[in-house]
């Protein structure tokens, strides 16, 4: 019998249908042609000069205060080095991205997991370990459409921890890639935004609303944080693409950044509305947030599920997702996560049938 074609739930990245192809054509010959001194040279350190003041524009800060570098996982490497130190306590949300835990545990830290719930992470629990003694050097927070909870951070809540920043000193490490993919609701504004204490530091891509492949992403920050993850680019390597960043650069000034949201948006919504749909309709046991936007979706089991078992049935099926034990330092064992951004309404239709299919297979009540 011939396996099923595979799906993947997998991988958080848009499908190929649904980037702006075309304005990326109009925009790297555009960049190409009216400066090419700019694009093909090596640049500086704080990433190519156009794109750093339209960033610095879209974050309402000083052109001084970004840094646009090689993706933004380059960025929250750098931020990582200069801050955290083999022993340091470091706040994350439970479930969190699963690189930025590796990247914490390599570097040495000790790992503070705090729950999330539906409106973002547990400030009340955070709170209370702070009055017990607690001393973060370091809060890492997804703001808007977690990766991979799905979840959006509430507005008092945002408010909440910029306090907290300041009255116990750590920085707030805002993580925001998912922000302009907003479907539905009001937008929140940035921790960024609300800090008047210089005590956060924002991390954005353009990943996610030009094209994985492109590379760029930047920190917005105090001017003091930033003059030194500068001299770290410099020394680690000499300067960022200034190709991709000349091309993202053109692509934003002449309005293509825009349409290329739109049309993001107008898809992912549509996937996700299919996605919840077909979840309710043939996994009814299933919990989940309906996300605002962004890529992800958490889906939890009843206790005792095995999520794991399900991945391997699943695949056999011909459907890949991720376990949510790879999001958590300890739990998740019934919860995994659906990625709906990288295939079409029809896959994920198709996919949830056989998950359903597969989930019957390990509960046959």
């Amino acid at each position: 019998m011939t396996p099923p074609e595979s799906i993947s739930l997998a991988r958080g990245a848009p499908s190929l249908d649904i980037v702006a192809v075309d304005d990326l054509r109009g925009a790297a010959d555009r960049a190409f042609s009216q400066d090419p001194a700019g694009a093909f040279a090596y640049g500086t350190s704080a990433g190519y000069g156009p794109l750093v003041e339209w960033i610095a524009g879209r974050q309402g800060v000083a052109p001084d205060q970004i840094v646009a570098t090689n993706g933004s996982m380059q960025a929250d490497a750098f931020l990582f080095r200069l801050l955290v130190s083999p022993g340091d306590l470091v706040v994350v949300e439970a479930p969190s991205y699963d690189r930025t835990l590796l990247a914490l545990r390599d570097l040495g830290a000790e790992i503070l997991a705090i729950p999330l719930e539906e409106d973002g992470i547990d400030v009340d629990a955070l709170e209370q370990a702070l009055e017990g003694g607690a001393r973060p050097k370091l809060a890492h927070i997804i703001p808007n459409f977690h990766n991979p909870a799905g979840c959006t951070l509430s507005l008092d809540k945002r408010r909440r921890l910029v306090g907290l920043a300041e009255s116990y000193d750590f920085v707030l490490f805002e993580d925001d890639p998912y922000v302009e993919l907003r479907f539905e609701g009001e937008p929140e504004p940035t921790m960024l935004s609300l800090d008047s204490a210089d005590r956060v530091v924002y991390a954005s891509s353009f990943s996610k609303t030009v094209c994985p492949g492109i590379r760029v992403g930047y920190l917005a920050g105090p001017t003091d944080v930033i003059a030194q993850i500068r001299r770290m680019a410099t020394a680690t390597y000499i300067s960022p693409s200034m190709v991709s960043q000349s091309i993202v650069a053109e692509f934003c000034n002449s309005g293509a950044i825009e349409r290329s949201i739109e049309t993001v948006k107008n898809a992912l919504r549509e996937r996700r509305d299919v996605l919840c749909a077909a979840l309710r309709r043939d996994l009814p046991d299933a919990r989940f947030v309906v996300p605002e936007g962004g890529y992800f979706l958490w889906v939890e089991l009843p206790e005792g599920s095995d999520a794991t078992a399900l991945a391997e049935r699943a695949k056999e099926l011909g459907v890949v997702f991720v376990k949510g034990a790879d999001f958590l330092l300890e739990g998740g064992e019934n919860a995994f996560r659906i990625a709906y951004s990288g295939v079409r309404a029809d896959q994920i239709d198709e996919a949830v049938t056989r998950l359903a299919a597969a989930w019957r297979d390990l509960t046959p009540a």
